[in-house]
């Protein structure tokens, strides 16, 4: 990864750090960005560019920041999409609301960024997408329709612009997750067994391969990254 320009989303989330600690400790230079503010205790040099507050709901703003990384740094060689959010509901009883909300988080958030990166990323040797949909998507349980339709939407994505950006040497993947092993999860299910879990260093290490140059052979792929669930 040396030398490599990372685009993170998400990237104060437990998921994001994880992946931003290990693509930093491999010498990638990262663009990291998220709605949220960074600590000011994160670690920020000449190879790590933070942007914070972005809305990446926002075609606009989330343009803006891609092309602010690329600039920064002379080039973008993969996003990793990991800015997203989750609600469990009922449908009967529920907010319509809530769908939208979802749909926005998961899919538009992606969708807005990758668009403005896929011209820097098809001036990369090795110009990677990785995005984060959900196992839960794959078979929707109680109250995860609009969560899993959200993250169904990630895994159409992914398919299409694997299709759409296959002759321009620019791989598409996704990963897909199970429960991830972070306090909020711990604190929402207190009786489960937190070791079958997928950890976020095991959930980064999958990400990291397909966004490097050796996963050139891999694209279009909905990987299932689930732990021992």
């Amino acid at each position: 990864m040396a030398g490599r320009v990372y685009v993170i989303t998400g990237s104060s989330g437990v998921l994001g750090a994880a992946v931003a600690r290990a693509a930093a400790a491999d010498g990638a230079r990262l663009a990291l960005i998220d709605f949220a503010h960074h600590s000011a205790a994160e670690p920020i040099g000449p190879e790590i560019f933070v942007q914070g507050g972005v809305d990446l709901t926002d075609a606009v703003a989330a343009g803006a920041a891609i092309d602010a990384a690329a600039d920064r740094f002379g080039r973008i060689d993969a996003v990793l999409n990991i800015a997203g959010g989750f609600s469990w509901e009922k449908h009967e009883g529920g907010d319509w609301q809530t769908w939208h909300r979802l749909f926005l988080m998961n899919v538009q958030t992606a969708s807005n960024a990758c668009r403005v990166a896929i011209p820097h990323l098809k001036r990369s040797a090795a110009g990677r997408i990785v995005n984060v949909g959900a196992n839960a998507a794959l078979k929707a349980s109680l109250g995860m329709g609009a969560y899993a339709a959200s993250k169904a939407g990630v895994h159409s994505l992914t398919q299409a612009l694997a299709e759409e950006l296959k002759g321009d040497g620019v791989t598409v993947n996704a990963v897909l997750p199970s429960i991830i092993d972070t306090p909020a999860n711990r604190a929402d299910m207190p009786k489960a067994d937190f070791s079958a879990w997928v950890t976020p260093d095991e959930l980064a290490a999958v990400m990291l391969f397909l966004a490097s140059p050796q996963a050139s052979g891999v694209t279009g792929a909905l990987i299932p990254v689930t732990g021992r669930v």
